[in-house]
């Protein structure tokens, strides 16, 4: 099946599917931009601002597609930033020449992993550039968390408020063939969820796997450990690895495991397991294999509540995975907006996306793109308190 084979019908049409009440008109939608900062070669970058009328805001920066903030009320109203994340630009820049952890950003043009920084294209194989370990991770030293995109439109409909960038990387660009365009759309509903809708063509074959990194604590940024809140999967199998975080081939059932995640389950049960898998990673950093059809109308993922704060998140996707990492490497060394430094399990990040290595797993659902295609695929995270 091709990226783009189901994947027809506009976005809001699919979200409207999976119950999402994207055609409820908003009565005050509201986005604006303004500058926040030069980069070291002289680019400038912009944020934008997404605002609902439930005091739900999101902030995206063209720097990397970051999301800078998402800030929600909790049960009892208080608003607070939901995502780790940096106050100016230097804090992203400065975890961009570190090597970077992807603090909110847009990864590609591969996330995750590949097996020795290369892979197939129709017989030919290409390289990129080796950055964990012996593999390749999230698309190279300058992958797109590395690039400003532009800021291509804004405004605000009856989805609510909006924001569309772009990006162009050209042939050979971190050593992936093709000229790729892609854009993404954020958007903020006044029903609490932010939609992340990927498009993207190439002029020549190539691979793509595209997703978002941000660190969720629905505590709040900087409260410390997420061990507390409480996570449930739609999920029956994953794809297991070796010590170098990549997939063997194999899809197993997460039954037995400390990734039975079925039925709602605190983040640190497990957390300290000693299974193979876990110790691996050092915590969780896998991809579960969301049950039900990719490539169509978004479906439940996963869902994450905070028992402290009241707040809930429903990830909603069409991609096939959902890799779920509790921010392992996270030493102390980064200082967020908050001033409090980030530590391990300070956070949970939800990459929806394609399974890792796949293109070197020809049983995996397949990432190639070839002209005329269209990789198009959408990503939700529906907030809630209680």
């Amino acid at each position: 099946m091709s990226i783009s084979a189901s994947l027809k019908a506009p976005l809001f049409a699919t979200a409207a599917l999976v119950g999402l009440s994207f055609g409820v008109a908003q009565a005050h939608p509201a986005v604006s931009s303004q500058p926040w900062g030069t980069t070291a070669d002289g680019k400038a970058v912009r944020i934008v601002t997404l605002k609902n009328d439930h005091n739900v805001t999101v902030r995206v920066i063209t720097y990397g597609g970051i999301i800078q903030s998402v800030e929600t009320p909790d049960r009892n109203g208080h608003v607070q930033d939901v995502v780790l994340g940096f106050g100016d630009l230097k804090g992203y820049t400065v975890d961009s020449a570190k090597g970077g952890l992807f603090f909110g950003a847009m990864i590609g043009r591969y996330a995750n992993r590949l097996a020795g920084g290369s892979f197939p294209v129709e017989g030919k194989v290409y390289h990129t550039d080796i950055t964990a370990g012996p593999n390749a991770l999230h698309g190279g030293k300058k992958g797109f968390d590395k690039n400003v995109w532009t800021l291509e439109k804004t405004g605000t409909n009856g989805s609510g408020a909006y924001v569309t960038l772009k990006l162009v990387s050209p042939n050979g660009d971190q050593g992936f063939p093709g000229t790729l365009t892609t854009h993404i759309t954020y958007t903020l509903g006044d029903d609490d969820a932010l939609a992340l809708h990927y498009v993207a063509t190439t002029d020549a074959p190539t691979v793509l796997n595209l997703t978002n990194h941000s660190y969720w604590n629905l505590n709040g940024e900087g409260s410390g450990s997420i061990e507390p809140e409480i996570l449930q999967l739609n999920a029956d199998s994953f794809t297991p690895t070796d010590s170098t975080s990549l997939p063997t081939g194999q899809i197993v059932p997460v039954a037995g495991t400390p990734l039975d995640f079925s039925k709602p389950t605190t983040i640190g049960d497990r957390l300290r397991s000693n299974d193979q898998q876990m110790m691996y990673a050092r915590g969780y950093d896998m991809n579960w294999v969301v049950n039900g059809a990719y490539g169509q109308a978004p479906r439940l993922a996963g869902k994450v509540y905070d028992p402290r704060s009241g707040r809930s998140m429903e990830i909603l996707t069409n991609q096939p995975g959902l890799q779920v990492y509790t921010s392992n490497s996270l030493d102390g060394g980064y200082a967020g907006i908050s001033g409090r430094a980030y530590r391990q399990t300070d956070a949970v990040a939800f990459e929806a996306e394609h399974y890792p290595d796949s293109p070197n797993h020809p049983s995996f659902p397949t990432t190639e793109l070839k002209p005329g295609q269209t990789f198009d695929y959408t990503t939700i995270f529906k907030f809630s308190n209680k």
